[in-house]
């Protein structure tokens, strides 16, 4: 991983232009969103099967393509392909928490790609490519442990490795930075364009009263 002093300058302000609205979902893609909806982000691996994914999802606002969890401001797509920018390739998920949850959106997440891969997922190698989830809230923080700990028993029980997924507050990890115009919501616009992510077989219990209760 590139450390901060290493990594690119970027930019003071965003160099390209980004769409208005979600190409599928018609809602705005930088917000403003109704009252009381709720953002999370994801990274696991390339982002244009990932966020298809959950533009399918019921509850789910709107998604969009970007980067998160590094050091370059504004960055570009072919920045963050170097692997200097300390980024992963994320998705940004705003969801109304009447409709789904923080959970729900969790399970999904667990089971639809490799979490134990560390720098890569699949053919995908670099740190941009790293399993990462960034919370905004503490019900998100929350529940993303309680959700780790749970798939980690059934990766164990099925012979798999330890998760490697980073789990940061998004205060932390700082701004969600959004991906060109070509990226937001790539596979709607390329039906048979790359995508390595569906089912890994696996089921992450969520909702389970603990037996103490």
């Amino acid at each position: 991983m590139v450390t901060a002093d290493q990594a690119l300058r970027g930019s003071a302000t965003r160099r390209f232009e980004v769409p208005a609205t979600h190409a599928v979902l018609g809602t705005p893609l930088e917000g403003p969103w109704p009252e009381g909806t709720e953002v999370i982000s994801f990274a696991m691996g390339c982002y244009w099967g990932a966020e298809r994914i959950f533009w399918r999802q019921p509850g789910v606002v709107t998604t969009a393509a970007g980067f998160q969890g590094g050091f370059t401001e504004n960055p570009t797509y072919e920045e963050s392909t170097t692997g200097r920018t300390g980024h992963a390739e994320t998705v940004l998920v705003a969801y109304d928490p009447t409709a789904t949850s923080a959970e729900q959106l969790l399970k999904i997440f667990w089971e639809n790609h490799d979490p134990t891969q560390g720098y890569r997922q699949g053919n995908d190698r670099g740190t941009e490519y790293r399993s990462a989830v960034y919370t905004t809230t503490d019900e998100q923080w929350e529940a993303a442990q309680r959700t780790r700990e749970t798939f980690q028993r059934e990766l164990t029980e099925h012979g798999h490795g330890r998760i490697t997924t980073e789990i940061r507050r998004a205060s932390e990890a700082g701004p969600f930075w959004y991906a060109e115009d070509y990226h937001q919501q790539y596979l709607e616009k390329v039906p048979n364009g790359y995508c390595n992510h569906g089912p890994n077989g696996l089921t992450c219990q969520i909702g389970l009263v603990p037996a103490a209760e």
